[in-house]
């Protein structure tokens, strides 16, 4: 798919609108009514190249966002406004606030910017036209901008008023991040290099059955760990005694045979740390698949790791998509840590790997390795859409 990027605008002295995905994690300032903090600056930190670079071309920058789930009521506790000292930190620009996305207020900040300067947006999900891509909403927003950028490659999997209405409406293009997300994972679908290994884990089968199936047709490899690689075990017919996996084995059986059909390796754990109790950390120990019991599998094994670990390590790309155990836990870390410094090696060898966004971006993150990857993804739901070879309605509104 063709579209514009920022360096096809010129948007010296233009109101630039931009869609960025700001949709941090919050924590709550104690002894202050809802007066919030930011706990993650990732997505902010992603934002700010675009950010940076139209500013620097004289343009007159206002940022759309959304924050959480609001409903499309007002409430304090997503307000986009804890984002405003962010962003002016990292930019070393004047940023203001309008409390509103759109009416008089928007309206009356957009009218006074002046180049090299910055509007923040309140919440665009204030509104409930927002999710429902009201056209009347659209307007409004688009009102605002002589341009359009979009730049929220998180959100590019729906079809909203400020991902995929606005763009319809004023010139567009698409943000560096955007541009970013989308040659990464492109790369894993078109023409990739191999041999091709994905790594993929999370709670359930079902959740990413799509990304198999499309992927079958051009990865040599999975190493599945995670609870679905409980699943893919009981599908087969192993017990894997009180641990997570779906009810339903059917999607998991459609996927065994896919493989063996196509000649795709799926690997799945021959050892685990096992629990007799998700909170019983000192109970933690290893035992091979066969000797489960009633206990729950919470990681991969060591013998599980260090072979998916060998079959990492020759390949040409890799895409690890979902943690391998509770990474959240030190005593559930290891899996993931070593699958991890595997793609890391890899990658320093010349192989092309992307990390998916969501778990297993703050796995990645968390653990040590993320910055030692090809590309983190920022993208959640998007990720997943794009992998199983979905059209992502915030794409598809850019393309020329």
């Amino acid at each position: 798919m063709q579209f514009h990027t920022i360096n096809d605008l010129d948007v010296r002295g233009k109101r630039v609108l931009v869609r960025e995905d700001l949709n941090v994690p919050l924590r709550a300032i104690q002894g202050e009514a809802d007066a919030w903090s930011i706990a993650d600056y990732t997505r902010v930190d992603a934002a700010i190249p675009t950010l940076r670079a139209l500013l620097d071309r004289g343009a007159k920058v206002i940022v759309m966002s959304h924050l959480g789930r609001p409903d499309g009521v007002a409430n304090p506790k997503y307000s986009l406004k804890p984002l405003v000292a962010a962003l002016a930190d990292r930019l070393h620009v004047p940023v203001a606030f309008a409390t509103d996305c759109i009416g008089a207020t928007a309206r009356d900040a957009a009218t006074h910017l002046r180049e090299h300067e910055l509007l923040l947006l309140e919440n665009v999900r204030f509104h409930k036209e927002e999710e429902a891509n009201d056209p009347d909403f659209a307007r409004e927003l688009a009102s605002l901008g002589d341009l359009y950028v979009n730049d929220a490659f998180g959100t590019a999997h729906r079809a909203h008023a400020s991902t995929e209405g606005v763009a319809h409406l004023l010139p567009n293009a698409a943000g560096l991040l955007m541009q970013a997300e989308l040659s990464a994972l492109t790369a894993l679908t078109v023409a990739p290099a191999h041999p091709y290994v994905c790594v993929i884990g999370g709670a359930k089968v079902k959740d990413k059955v799509g990304v198999f199936f499309n992927l079958m047709e051009r990865v040599d490899a999975f190493c599945i760990g995670g609870g679905m690689a409980n699943t893919f075990l009981a599908a087969q017919g192993v017990a894997v005694g009180r641990s997570l996996r779906d009810d339903d084995l059917g999607p998991a059986r459609e996927i065994l045979a896919k493989a063996k059909e196509r000649g795709v390796a799926l690997h799945l754990p021959v050892d685990a740390i096992v629990s007799n109790a998700f909170d019983n950390d000192a109970g933690a120990h290893t035992v091979t698949i066969a000797n489960v019991g009633d206990e729950m599998i919470l990681d991969i094994g060591p013998e599980t790791a260090h072979a998916y670990a060998a079959a990492i390590e020759t390949a040409k790309t890799v895409v690890f998509n979902g943690p391998m155990g509770v990474y959240e836990k030190a005593v559930y870390q290891d899996g993931t840590k070593i699958v991890g410094e595997a793609i890391a090696r890899a990658t320093a060898h010349g192989a092309t790997s992307v990390v998916g966004g969501g778990d297993a971006a703050a796995a990645a993150h968390m653990l040590g390795f993320a910055a030692r990857m090809t590309h983190v993804s920022t993208g959640g739901g998007a990720t997943l859409e794009f992998l199983e070879g979905k059209t992502l309605p915030g794409v598809a509104a850019l393309a020329i």
